[in-house]
């Protein structure tokens, strides 16, 4: 019987570091070739831009599949099934697939896709990576017990049910084989400890924690788990799994983790000609507004490549990365991430003053 081929579910909430972590896979494959399933929260697909705009050997359109019809755990069927049917169909059959799963997006319905009699015969789950932003679990921006959290949502008149926001996050390191703690270099080691300590009480036995900056760990660490998350479901719990304890039938609930309590949507902009008053705008933004993410492309003068802009809460980062394209609509553009009740009008009227 042919080996199946191992597929590895990068997990983690809204800007922790998954694209970055795959393009570090990228550019340290050595010679192995990699598919990407990519699949995120928001209509601009950054995410698979930011790995085309790359520049890596190896890195083409044909690998990089992305969904964008919404969460990839609650559309299985429609999008999550094709997409890998059609990397498996290819002549060129990959060596190991990536799948990078939305930031609010629940890893165990996915891995449980992965026992679907047109998967299972060829593919199996390697293992589960889960990234967490450690300065903003320091922060107490995602830890499900910390003060903070519990007082934003009590003060958010926006929100008149229970904010899923902590279970996510919770349920990601359930479901985790190996956590990344990223950006563990804006911390110290005490810090760094006590974070370790408290993640602990969510993960299973045997979990280890890798530190990270710029998401950097060596792909041979995070490949060959031999996992089979797939057949070890039982031993990954969720607080979501009475959704699915009737879903025989992989009828799957849009409406299982409340991906409704969340709104995205896309800012146009023009040339940017001051990308740090920019910045400052959107830090402003974030703190006036429960903004939770905010990323996106300028078109810069006298530049002939596109800068990239992200921000997780209020700490941004900016970089250029591929040239425009001959006949691509040079404009910048932004997608903000945020809590049910955003203010667009308000938002979109600050940040294009």
């Amino acid at each position: 019987m042919a080996k199946k081929i191992p597929a590895t579910v990068i997990t983690g909430f809204l800007g922790a570091g998954k694209t970055s972590l795959i393009r570090h896979m990228i550019e340290n494959a050595n010679g192995k070739k990699l598919a990407f399933l990519i699949n995120e929260f928001g209509d601009l697909g950054i995410d698979r831009e930011m790995l085309l705009g790359c520049g890596i050997e190896g890195c083409t359109e044909d690998d990089i599949v992305e969904l964008a019809n919404g969460c990839i755990c609650c559309t299985v069927a429609d999008d999550f099934l094709p997409a890998i049917e059609g990397i498996l169909d290819r002549e060129d059959k990959p060596d190991h697939i990536l799948i990078e799963t939305s930031g609010l997006a629940l890893p165990k319905p996915l891995v449980k896709a992965f026992n679907w009699p047109e998967v299972r015969a060829q593919v199996t789950v390697d293992g589960v990576i889960t990234v967490v932003d450690s300065k903003a679990v320091k922060e107490g921006r995602f830890a499900d017990d910390e003060d903070a959290v519990q007082a934003q949502r009590e003060a958010d008149e926006n929100l008149d049910h229970e904010n899923p926001l902590e279970e996510v996050f919770e349920d990601q390191l359930l479901c985790a084989d190996m956590v990344v703690l990223n950006k563990a270099d804006l911390l110290d080691g005490d810090e760094i400890r006590e974070i370790e300590s408290e993640l602990a009480k969510s993960l299973r036995d045997g979990v280890r924690f890798l530190h990270a900056s710029n998401a950097a760990v060596d792909p041979a660490i995070l490949l060959g788990l031999e996992a089979a998350a797939e057949d070890d479901l039982d031993a990954r719990p969720s607080h979501h799994d009475h959704h699915h304890d009737d879903d025989d039938d992989h009828d799957h609930d849009h409406d299982d983790h409340n991906h409704d309590e969340f709104d995205s949507f896309t800012v146009h902009l023009n040339l940017v000609e001051d990308a740090d008053a920019l910045e400052e705008k959107l830090i402003n933004v974030v703190k006036a507004h429960d903004v939770l993410r905010v990323k996106g492309f300028l078109l810069r003068p006298n530049a002939d490549r596109r800068e990239v802009i992200q921000g997780v809460g209020p700490r941004f980062n900016r970089y250029f990365d591929r040239a425009w394209k001959d006949g691509e609509a040079k404009r910048s553009q932004l997608v903000v991430i945020g809590r049910k009740g955003l203010d667009r009008a308000a938002i979109e009227q600050a940040i294009t003053a």
